[in-house]
């Protein structure tokens, strides 16, 4: 094994802030001294990891949303993209640039953060620069500066909803365009090369007795897959240097964002309520059988017919 990743989802130690709509600027100066910790120690393990192995390479995890403004009013395309700074690009760019980006300055005035970096933090980060950039992604958000009623509230989602979007039941936007949009963003802004390691649907799943077999039908899951791998087709087209995807996940678990056995991600079914109560007996949905005959196909055969 040569890839390695640090820290996953680096960036969720501010986003959550932004998200709890409750937070103090001592919430923000502990959490970027924090972040700050994070860095060094990620850039320490990409020198260790490099000097142990020539051939390892170790990239960064970033919990990828893409914002759009939700008018053409410049002070959402502002909004917007303040947004993504804070959100995305922030750690993104510490870590592949190895030096904080301009616009630090203004996050951290902004909630009075002064960070205790010494000389030798700002040579390690320029050292344990990654090698690679790797994201989740799972939806979109609409940012505006305007007073609107028609607003989703879901776990990391909040805002204004997206007319041209349709929402899972926990309120996360379906965009398949803003996989593209990430993808062609980061590496026209990084150079490097790139993998999704998160993507999927949280979603209700039924069970269905077909005879002796326990069979769960998800369309909408393969439906969801599949506009997310033509996203990314379009993207490595458009000159990408996308190297790997994998879904989230391949069995259900309990949501991390809800603590929900119900919210089902996976491509096996496991037979437990949100109580725990269950049998724990495994059975393989439709996707799974789908996404066998994509993996098979290298991406190349998206239509809905499967074998089991």
């Amino acid at each position: 094994m040569h890839h390695w990743l640090t820290f996953n989802e680096i960036n969720n130690t501010i986003m959550f802030l932004s998200f709890s709509g409750h937070t103090s600027d001592d919430d923000y100066q502990r959490a970027y001294q924090h972040l700050h910790n994070k860095f060094v120690a990620s850039a320490k393990a990409v020198q260790i990891g490099h000097a142990i192995d020539g051939e390892n390479e170790i990239g960064c995890m970033i919990c990828g949303i893409a914002w759009y403004p939700a008018t053409c009013d410049p002070a959402d395309i502002l909004l917007a993209e303040h947004q993504r700074e804070e959100g995305i690009f922030y750690c993104g760019d510490v870590q592949v640039m190895g030096e904080y980006p301009t616009y630090a300055e203004r996050l951290w005035k902004e909630h009075h953060v002064e960070l205790d970096i010494r000389p030798e933090d700002l040579i390690d980060l320029e050292l344990g620069t990654v090698d690679f950039y790797t994201f989740s992604y799972y939806m979109s958000n609409l940012v505006t500066t305007h007073k609107v009623t028609d607003t989703v509230k879901g776990n990391f989602s909040a805002g204004v909803r997206n007319e041209y979007l349709t929402y899972s039941d926990w309120g996360w936007a379906t965009d398949a365009t803003g996989l593209q949009w990430y993808l062609e963003t980061a590496y026209d802004r990084y150079h490097v090369p790139l993998m999704v390691v998160e993507n999927g649907l949280g979603a209700y799943d039924t069970v269905e007795e077909d005879g002796s077999i326990r069979s769960i039908h998800d369309p909408f899951r393969i439906d969801y897959y599949r506009q997310h791998i033509q996203a990314m087709d379009r993207a490595i087209e458009n000159g990408v240097d996308l190297r790997g995807y994998t879904t989230w996940g391949c069995i259900d678990v309990v949501s991390a964002g809800t603590g929900e056995m119900r919210k089902r991600y996976g491509l096996i079914y496991v037979d437990m309520d949100d109580e725990g109560k269950g049998t724990m007996a495994r059975s393989r949905k439709d996707s799974f059988y789908w996404y066998k005959k994509v993996i098979a196909s290298n991406g190349a055969d998206l239509d809905d017919s499967f074998e089991k």
